[in-house]
């Protein structure tokens, strides 16, 4: 089930006390994966950068009904300069905005 399909979309509501603990949790783990991230040296951290993006990419899609092909999407993504997705992470949906899902450049 997709978010938009539950009754209460788009009107949601949250207990603060019960949600803190856990978003603070979640923050921990974060930091000792980034930090963990750090450690791994500047290939390996690209790397696995790349391979995050790249199935943000495909899971965006097929929530939207598209599905694409995970290595086009990496190849086009790994085309764009690193700093440019740290920037701007709307450029690799941009990378796939046209109609029939090639990826541009």
């Amino acid at each position: 089930m997709y978010i938009w399909e539950l009754e209460q979309w788009p009107v949601f509501g949250w207990d603060a006390q019960r949600l803190a603990p856990l978003l603070a949790e979640a923050n921990r783990e974060q930091g000792r994966l980034m930090g963990k991230m750090e450690a791994l040296g500047f290939e390996l951290r690209n790397e696995a950068y790349l391979q995050s993006l790249t199935q943000e990419v495909v899971k965006s899609s097929e929530i939207e009904g598209e599905k694409l092909d995970s290595d086009q999407v990496r190849s086009s993504i790994a085309r764009l300069s690193l700093r440019e997705l740290q920037e701007n992470q709307n450029l690799i949906r941009a990378a796939f905005s046209s109609s029939n899902h090639q990826p541009s450049g």
